[in-house]
C-alpha cells in the first residue's frame, strides 16, 4: 500500500468514525418519531442520493456489473439485511435513552471480529486474543446482571450485525460506491411499502412541517456520508488500523449519554465498561509484539 493511499485511507476511516460518533445529536433532534419511519426515510433518500453521485461520476457501468454479478449481489442482499437491522436499532436506541448501550456494543466490535474470524473463517485464537474476549465475555455478562434485557439486546444486536456488515463488505469485490447502491436499491422497496403501510395507521413525521421534512431528507446525506467513508476506508487500511480507529466511535457516544443526554452509569455499567476497556487494552497490546504483521487489504 502507498503512503498517500494509506493516508487517505486513514482521512476516510476518521471522518467515518466521528460522524458515526456523533449522530445521536441528530437523531434526537426528530424527536418521537417512529424508529422505522426514520430508517425508512432514511433508506429512500439515501437511494436518491447514491443514484446522484453514481450517474455524477459516471459509474454506471461499474453497477451494472455489482448487479450481474451474482455472488456479488448474494453477499450485498445479506451485508443490506445487516445493516438495516443495525440501522433500526440504533435509532431506537438513541430514541429510547440507551445510548450507553448503542456505544457498548462499538467498543464490543474488535473482539468479536475475532471470534467471527474463529467461527466463520477457521482462523486460530491465540493466547492474547483469548484473554480480550475472555475479558469481554465477562463485562457482557456483568452488563447483562445489571441491566435491562432490551439494554443487552441493543448491544448484542448492534455488535453483531456492524460485525457481520464490516466482514461482508470487506470481502466482496465491489466499489464502496457501487455497493452501497446496491443495498439501498434493495432495501428501497421494503423502506417504501412500510411508509406506506404506516400512513394507513397515522400521520407520517415528514407532514409536519418543512422543519421536520428537511431533517428528515438530510438524513439521507448525514448517515450515507460516515458509511460511504467507512466502505472506502475499509478497502484501504489494514484491519488493525480500522479497529483502533473505530473506537473513536463509541468514545463520542459513551461522553454524550452522560455529558448531553443525562444516562447514568451505575457501578454494575462502570465494572461491564472497565472490563471491555481492559480486554480491548489486551487485544491492542498483544497486536503490538513484534513479528505480528497483518497483510494490507485490497484497494477499491
Amino acid at each position: 500500500m502507498n503512503e498517500g493511499a494509506d493516508r487517505q485511507g486513514l482521512a476516510f476511516g476518521v471522518g467515518a468514525y466521528a460522524l458515526w460518533g456523533l449522530l445521536p445529536l441528530y437523531f434526537r433532534l426528530l424527536g418521537p418519531i417512529d424508529a422505522g419511519e426514520i430508517v425508512a426515510q432514511r433508506v429512500l433518500w439515501s437511494a436518491l442520493l447514491v443514484a446522484a453521485i453514481v450517474v455524477a461520476a459516471r459509474r454506471g457501468s461499474q453497477l451494472r456489473a455489482a448487479f450481474a454479478n451474482r455472488r456479488a449481489l448474494a453477499n450485498l442482499i445479506a451485508s443490506a439485511a445487516c445493516i438495516a437491522i443495525n440501522w433500526l436499532v440504533y435509532v431506537w436506541a438513541v430514541l429510547h435513552g440507551e445510548v450507553l448501550a448503542a456505544s457498548l456494543a462499538y467498543f464490543l466490535n474488535p473482539l468479536l471480529n475475532v471470534l467471527l474470524g474463529v467461527v466463520l473463517l477457521g482462523e486460530r485464537m491465540n493466547r492474547t486474543q483469548g484473554a480480550a474476549v475472555a475479558l469481554a465475555g465477562a463485562g457482557v455478562a456483568l452488563f447483562a446482571f445489571g441491566s435491562s434485557w432490551i439494554a443487552l439486546g441493543i448491544s448484542l444486536s448492534l455488535a453483531i450485525s456492524f460485525a457481520l456488515y464490516g466482514l461482508i463488505r470487506k470481502t466482496v469485490s465491489v466499489g464502496a460506491l457501487e455497493g452501497l447502491m446496491v443495498e439501498t436499491t434493495l432495501l428501497a422497496p421494503v423502506a417504501l411499502g412500510y411508509l406506506l403501510f404506516l400512513s394507513t395507521k397515522q400521520p407520517l413525521a415528514f407532514d409536519q412541517g418543512a422543519g421536520m421534512a428537511g431533517l428528515l431528507v438530510l438524513a439521507g446525506a448525514v448517515t450515507t456520508a460516515p458509511l460511504l467513508l467507512f466502505s472506502a476506508a475499509a478497502r484501504r487500511l489494514r484491519l488493525a488500523t480500522m479497529g483502533m480507529l473505530q473506537f473513536l466511535a463509541p468514545s463520542l457516544q459513551f461522553v454524550l449519554a452522560i455529558a448531553i443526554f443525562g444516562e447514568t452509569l451505575t457501578p454494575v455499567r462502570m465494572g461491564c465498561f472497565a472490563l471491555i476497556w481492559a480486554g480491548l487494552a489486551v487485544y491492542i497490546l498483544g497486536g503490538r509484539k513484534p513479528g505480528r504483521r497483518e497483510a494490507a487489504p485490497t484497494r477499491a
